[in-house]
């Protein structure tokens, strides 16, 4: 019997990296085994109207352009302060103001001085066409004081998608 309580008192330890081999294999057989369902019938119904199974083309909708170009760039002056109406000196970050500019505005062919003219023309369009589209393209040298009257006047219009173009790094390196 002593043969039988040597083996007894003995430990036994499991051997954990043969299971584990095991199981990483089952796991790699079950990944390129498994199929996943596909859902090709559904996948017309989330896509927009204008795309994919329909046959009917959307008709791209022909964009007003608004562009602003500076006829005479102007003398920056100080817009408050007590030098108010001084040439500005470019060192401070005080707000400045342009006198004697003068923009030219157009819409197509049709060119202008004047807001109201662009207002005017925007609300006769604005009529043809309610759902038609407008951008403002602000071309270099143009700044942030030229361009609001324009978007007031297509908003007075009527106009809700309205959209910009302007190349900011050209108009900013232009001091």
């Amino acid at each position: 019997m002593s043969v039988l309580s040597d083996i007894a008192e003995e430990e036994y330890k499991m051997e954990m990296t043969p299971m584990i081999d095991v199981v990483f294999l089952l796991l790699i057989f079950f990944l390129c085994t498994i199929k996943f369902k596909v859902l090709e019938g559904k996948l017309s119904a989330y896509l927009p109207k204008d795309v994919g199974v329909n046959q009917f083309e959307a008709e791209p909708k022909e964009k007003i352009e608004i562009t602003i170009k500076i006829k005479k760039e102007g003398q920056r002056v100080y817009a408050s302060g007590k030098e108010r109406g001084q040439p500005w000196n470019g060192e401070s970050s005080r707000r400045f103001e342009f006198v004697n500019r003068e923009q030219i505005y157009s819409i197509g062919p049709r060119k202008t001085d004047e807001v109201d003219k662009i207002g005017k023309w925007l609300e006769d369009l604005f009529k043809k066409d309610p759902e038609r589209p407008s951008t403002i393209d602000c071309r270099p040298g143009t700044v942030y004081g030229d361009m609001v009257p324009v978007l007031d006047a297509a908003v007075e219009a009527g106009f809700t998608d309205i959209t910009f173009i302007g190349e900011y790094k050209k108009a900013a390196k232009k001091k």
